[in-house]
């Protein structure tokens, strides 16, 4: 029960990644709430929160878009209300186009980079916003958790608007634990490498499926609950003393 007591938010946390993380998180204590722009899972099954309230854990759906400062405002606002702090923020909602630099519209590098580089710093924004008027606890007055991606370290294969905003995201995590550190607000960053979420499109072709398994030592894709697993360990007080850190879980991708 590492997150009892605490207040969490998951941005796209309905799918996914960011459906692990708030199940992993709220079944450890926390009390989440799920920031996204539909409750559909795009995978299949019940609704993470209904799935966490079920199994007898706190949580709630709060309706938004990370490329809207007032919806982030609202939000954060509302669980520090409710709880009467932030402890956590896991800024993970992001999209992709799946195209190479010719074939990619101006109208899609701006929508990536509305969500997956400007949503990530506006997330962060408002929480570190929040946080620096808390108390410090178990060393920290607050944590933010950004998800980037390896291919924020190298490229990423026909998706340019893709891998440039996850860049981004490395750099602000960096800037910001920088920044914000001497005030006890922690940013670290989980990079995941090739998983398998089950949700339908590009992400499960044949071939970048075949290239994946080829570049991975480990003798298996990711999944969801691998990434669940590091942000847990970054957001709580265990990792008190990492900050700026861009952690890869890729099955040893990066090293091959």
């Amino acid at each position: 029960m590492r997150f009892e007591n605490r207040a969490v938010i998951v941005t796209g946390g309905s799918s996914g990644i960011g459906r692990a993380i708030c199940k992993l998180l709220a079944a450890e204590g926390a009390a989440v709430t799920n920031f996204d722009r539909t409750e559909n899972v795009r995978e299949g099954g019940e609704a993470t929160v209904a799935e966490i309230v079920a199994a007898g854990g706190q949580a709630e759906y709060v309706a938004g878009d990370v490329t809207s400062w007032a919806d982030l405002d609202r939000v954060v606002g509302a669980v520090a209300a409710r709880h009467g702090r932030l402890d956590v923020m896991v800024n993970n909602a992001a999209i992709t186009v799946g195209k190479p630099l010719l074939e990619t519209s101006e109208e899609e590098w701006d929508q990536v980079m509305a969500v997956n580089a400007k949503g990530v710093f506006l997330g962060c924004k408002r929480a570190v916003q929040q946080m620096l008027g808390q108390d410090v606890r178990a060393e920290a007055r607050g944590r933010i958790v950004n998800i980037s991606s390896q291919h924020g370290m190298i490229s990423s294969p026909q998706d340019i608007a893709y891998g440039t905003g996850k860049a981004a995201v490395v750099y602000l995590t960096r800037q910001i634990a920088a920044d914000y550190g001497p005030e006890q607000i922690i940013c670290n960053a989980v990079a995941p490498g090739k998983i398998i979420t089950g949700k339908p499109g590009r992400a499960n072709d044949p071939a970048l499926i075949d290239y994946s398994e080829r570049r991975t030592p480990l003798p298996r894709l990711g999944r969801p609950e691998d990434i669940a697993g590091a942000v847990a360990y970054l957001a709580s007080d265990e990792a008190r003393y990492i900050t700026g850190e861009n952690l890869m879980v890729d099955g040893g991708w990066m090293a091959a």
